[in-house]
């Protein structure tokens, strides 16, 4: 358990995910009153689940009547969301309404999960002062989002925490760390490019303690979220292979030159948008799995904070917990 000073009421918004989840657990073992805000109930905790849209603020203002904490996770995420309007709708307006609804309700700290896309790919370990250059929908909507989070945080009265997490893993994960996991236990993983550029990641437990040491804080903080080392992508395939106890397979050890892999990428971009169904290949994922994409964790080390787990042992968690 992590001490902190009191408990709080809190209402985490997108709380039936997998970071929600474990936070929500986190949250609950430290004493603290938890209400679950999110457009599908939570399976593990239904009892305490409010089921809602962001989108609606009067919705969300009757769930945080009482509360004394907002934790923001809700987002659209995924790479295929259609129309991209809704990367705007939920993730922007969604945290306008927040902030109205704690303005109504007398709350006076948020904390938000943003991202580091909004850093541009194959930066050279950009920190919080690093410009910002979305390299997608996404990215650009949670910068917004962070703006609209930080001016309200202006006022003496009010404090947040923004949290810029890399790639989080851990079991519960069904994300794109979990897709290559499943690709390479089957033997049809094929690496695209050579490599050896480096990704940030973080184990979803490390960022959930976090959150919950930062809770009671009252001021205003913005950190990129990452564990370090960062892996290269080909030690993220070894680590995966050496967990699932694999030696020899031909399909796994193939790779293909990344300027091929963009053009098929491409090619089922136009399939995609011809039948108008979104398909497990695509230009972005493609550009996202060959670029470096390594953040800075040094602020984040200026808080003394320790980490628990290892990468190593989130992905062993996903293996064999799934």
């Amino acid at each position: 358990m992590i001490n902190v000073s009191k408990d709080f009421k809190v209402v985490v918004i997108g709380g039936s995910g997998f970071i929600g989840t474990k936070l929500v657990q986190t949250l609950l073992d430290n004493n603290n009153h938890v209400t679950i805000f999110d457009k599908v109930a939570s399976t593990q905790f239904p009892e305490i689940s409010i089921v809602g849209d962001v989108r609606d603020s009067t919705a969300l203002t009757n769930a945080m009547i009482d509360h004394d904490v907002i934790i923001n996770l809700a987002a659209e995420h995924r790479d295929d969301v259609y129309p991209k309007s809704l990367y705007y709708e939920v993730n922007v307006l969604g945290m306008a309404n927040i902030i109205a609804s704690a303005d109504i309700n007398n709350i006076r700290r948020i904390i938000f999960t943003s991202t580091v896309a909004l850093y541009p790919l194959n930066q050279n370990n950009p920190d919080e002062n690093s410009h910002p250059d979305p390299f997608n929908d996404y990215g650009r909507s949670k910068l917004e989002a962070e703006k609209l989070l930080l001016k309200w945080a202006e006022k003496l009265e009010n404090s947040c925490l923004v949290l810029r997490p890399s790639v989080v893993i851990g079991d519960g994960n069904r994300g794109n760390v979990y897709n290559l996991i499943k690709q390479i236990e089957t033997g049809y993983f094929v690496m695209i490019g050579d490599g050896k550029n480096k990704k940030s990641m973080c184990h979803v437990q490390n960022l959930v303690n976090f959150i919950q040491l930062r809770l009671s804080l009252h001021q205003t903080e913005l950190f990129n979220f990452v564990d370090k080392p960062d892996l290269t992508t080909n030690e993220i395939v070894a680590v995966i292979r050496g967990h699932l106890k694999l030696t020899k397979s031909f399909k796994t050890r193939l790779k293909i030159p990344y300027w091929i892999g963009l053009i098929g990428g491409i090619f089922f971009d136009l399939i995609s948008h011809i039948i108008g169904k979104s398909l497990p290949i695509s230009s972005i994922r493609i550009k996202k799995f060959t670029a470096n994409t390594i953040v800075s964790s040094k602020s984040l080390e200026s808080t003394g904070f320790t980490p628990i787990f290892s990468l190593q042992e989130g992905l062993r968690s996903m293996i064999f917990n799934d």
